[in-house]
């Protein structure tokens, strides 16, 4: 049993009409593909369609940002927690860049969507050869041993986990259910973009040396650090950190670099394509990170764990934590946060 589920469309639905940058009333709102030109992919399409999204105007590019000062560092698995993906650990640099002090929030992600009429792919309809499949994303549902993750039809950013539940009161909460695409194209509107898995990583870490998480290496500390699940996943939750779902951003200290929410809370989409044995093969990144699209999978990596990540599971707090999901599925427990590189 895995704990990232894909979404259970094919990645092909992309090309029929899940593309949201449009301004339309309800009335008038008709579903248009994306540009697609010869010889070019569904991924490559998509990213073009984003590409000519307007932009936010009269920005601070820096608001709300911490400024980190590039370097050296370990990257990869330090602890018997640390699974197969996670090595060989290696030496990686990074150059300066600025980060989003606290992940992305529901408020800031309303802000873009009155601005540009965006729809999220987990709110459009997806017609493959003929067939159509309703809106939705993906839910937890710890009952079922079979099978804990399930889409729902209806579930959004708006409503996470389908039709009676809200956002409401949790403005200042991550937003959640957006596919990779999704949190691109936000990046796009303002400007910056995604962090590399490398940076990720260094930033998680908040200038610490080789520990398991960025407060250190005692375990007994998590509950004052990190929103995750306590108790034994995941039939029992102790509650002992207060949150059963996501936290207000900033409800537990920042990390020596002033970041929070870098362990738990919500996983956090990165630009990487993922591979299980990425650190293998890092002749082949570019700019600083897997771009090309071919893993047999279709997946790109997130990082940092969330309130579903626990010791007697995944871990995914650990500062070296890898997973993965496709970029066109949304979950309820994985977000996003930006970097901005300056000229």
């Amino acid at each position: 049993m895995k704990h990232i589920t894909k979404r259970p469309i094919l990645f092909l639905f992309l090309f029929f009409g899940l593309m949201g940058c449009k301004k339309a009333s309800k009335a008038t709102e008709t579903q248009t593909a994306p540009i697609v030109e010869e010889q070019m992919s569904a991924h490559e399409a998509y990213l073009l369609e984003i590409s000519r999204m307007p932009r936010k105007q009269d920005i601070d590019l820096t608001q709300d940002m911490i400024q980190i000062k590039g370097g050296t560092f370990m990257m990869g698995g330090v602890s018997n927690q640390a699974r197969r993906d996670e090595f060989p650990r290696h030496s990686e640099a990074v150059g300066s860049f600025w980060m989003d002090r606290t992940e992305v929030t529901n408020a800031q992600f309303k802000e873009f969507v009155d601005a540009t009429g965006y729809v999220t792919i987990a709110e459009k309809e997806a017609i493959i050869e003929g067939q159509r499949y309703d809106p939705g994303a993906l839910v937890f549902d710890g009952s079922n041993p079979q099978m804990w993750w399930k889409f729902q039809k209806g579930a959004n950013w708006k409503q996470p986990y389908g039709p009676g539940s809200s956002i409401a009161g949790k403005e200042n909460h991550p937003v959640v259910q957006l596919a990779w695409y999704d949190a691109m194209a936000y990046a796009h509107w303002v400007g910056k973009r995604l962090p590399t898995e490398a940076e990720w990583e260094y930033a998680a870490r908040g200038g610490t040396r080789g520990t398991k998480y960025f407060w250190g290496d005692d375990f007994a500390q998590a509950i004052q650090n990190a929103n995750f699940h306590q108790g034994d996943f995941p039939v029992e939750n102790l509650l002992e950190d207060r949150f059963e779902k996501t936290a207000k951003v900033g409800s537990f200290p920042p990390n020596g670099f002033g970041l929070f929410d870098m362990a738990g809370n919500v996983w956090e989409w990165c630009l990487d394509t993922y591979y299980p044995n990425a650190y293998e093969m890092l002749e082949r990144r570019e700019d600083g990170y897997f771009k090309k699209y071919l893993n047999p999978k279709q997946q790109k990596v997130i990082r940092g764990g969330s309130f579903l990540c626990s010791e007697s599971y995944c871990t995914g707090y650990r500062a070296s934590a890898r997973m993965s999901s496709t970029p066109d599925t949304g979950l309820e427990h994985t977000g996003f946060r930006l970097v901005y590189v300056e000229d």
